[in-house]
């Protein structure tokens, strides 16, 4: 079968999670004339969407007996065990022949559950955690990291890049959790690097805004420069990524290396400097809040 996006539109299509990147990946299939139904936990936070004109359900089960295509973001390993196996969660009501598509940052173990149990059922699973924050979101530009069979990520893949313009295959249930764990030690490193830049600089008496035309173009020059480093410069902490969720990330970082045997000194700092964040009560602003903290840092 050629599972073209053609196809796809004609499928019930459901998505659980319309938080800061769900409401905006959402909207993107919606706007491509998807047929969308839509759950959240708090609904005002699916307003919008149903303005767009998606439909509402009342529970996870109950949008399981009705699309055969189940996107779910959600904040925590917590919440996705809930939407999965909760009394009223997916796999309640999910039906044979369904596609399950986990977009939230978790663990790898989990994402393997959720293919087995799936497969259980007569369903299949991929796990697809993306990167690129909020600007990626909004423009449909995120990069798209799955794991599963690899023939269910082909099948799904004309929906996915209505969200996403790099949609690359990692491996097993499970690969693309681990991409994207790596993908937060990355971001981890670069965020210090960045915010230890800016602090420097200001301590120097330099112009932040000189600084960054200058840097920019040359060496240290990346994503966290280009979108976050002028917001720190603004003032504006708001989230396009959850300090409280990175912390969750950096966290399943330090269990899965646990299990593999290595240290890494870097995820270790920068797990510490972030629960410091957390600590200064800024868990609901965006990871470069860490700007704050370093700007006033003092080793204990």
């Amino acid at each position: 079968m050629d599972y073209s996006w053609s196809v796809w539109k004609t499928e019930q299509i459901g998505w659980i999670g319309t938080g800061v990147m769900g409401q905006s990946m959402a909207g993107h299939l919606i706007k491509a004339g998807g047929s969308l139904w839509v759950y959240n936990r708090t609904p005002e936070k699916a307003a919008s969407l149903m303005k767009m004109g998606a439909k509402w359900v009342d529970s996870p089960k109950e949008m399981a007996r009705e699309c055969g295509l189940i996107f779910t973001m959600v904040g925590f390993p917590k919440d996705v065990e809930e939407v999965y196996w909760g009394e009223n969660g997916i796999f309640a009501g999910v039906k044979p022949g369904t596609t399950l598509i986990d977009m939230t940052s978790t663990s790898p173990t989990l994402a393997q559950r959720i293919f087995i149990d799936a497969g259980r059922l007569g369903a299949q699973a991929i796990d697809a955690p993306v990167t690129g924050g909020d600007v990626g979101a909004r423009n449909a530009t995120l990069s798209i990291l799955c794991g599963g069979k690899p023939e269910v990520v082909e099948q799904v893949r004309p929906v996915l890049e209505w969200m996403g313009k790099n949609i690359i295959y990692q491996g097993p249930a499970g690969s693309g959790q681990h991409a994207k764990i790596a993908n937060q030690l990355v971001v981890a490193g670069t965020m210090i690097g960045v915010c230890e830049a800016l602090v420097y600089a200001g301590k120097a008496g330099l112009n932040l805004d000189a600084v960054l035309a200058s840097i920019r173009p040359g060496a240290a020059g990346c994503w966290t420069l280009d979108n976050l480093a002028p917001r720190i410069i603004q003032g504006n902490f708001e989230p396009g990524f959850y300090v409280d969720h990175f912390v969750k990330d950096l966290g399943l970082a330090l269990s899965e290396c646990e299990k593999m045997g290595i240290t890494l000194p870097g995820l270790t700092l920068a797990h510490r400097l972030y629960r410091e964040v957390q600590n200064q009560g800024m868990g609901n602003k965006g990871t470069h809040s860490l700007y704050k903290v370093l700007s006033n840092w003092k080793e204990s």
